[in-house]
């Protein structure tokens, strides 16, 4: 989503700065671009993957254990 501001005759830099602030403003641009900046980004497959069979293992290990009696 763009948002243009174009200089009107006769109008001064901090005017149309202070135009172009406000019209961020309402139209919510910073308001979902910082949402963006702490957003977690999405695992990729490999990572998933791999987390998988990190528990899995973790998994068996726990199971192992169990049956010696060494954990309850």
């Amino acid at each position: 989503m763009a948002v243009e501001v174009k200089r009107r005759e006769n109008e001064s830099i901090g005017g149309l700065l202070r135009r172009f602030t406000r019209k961020i403003q309402r139209s919510k641009i910073m308001i979902e671009a910082r949402g963006r900046q702490y957003r977690e980004r999405s695992k990729s497959e490999f990572k998933k993957r791999k987390e998988a069979l990190k528990r899995i293992a973790w998994q068996k290990d726990m199971d192992k254990l169990r049956k010696l009696g060494k954990i309850e």
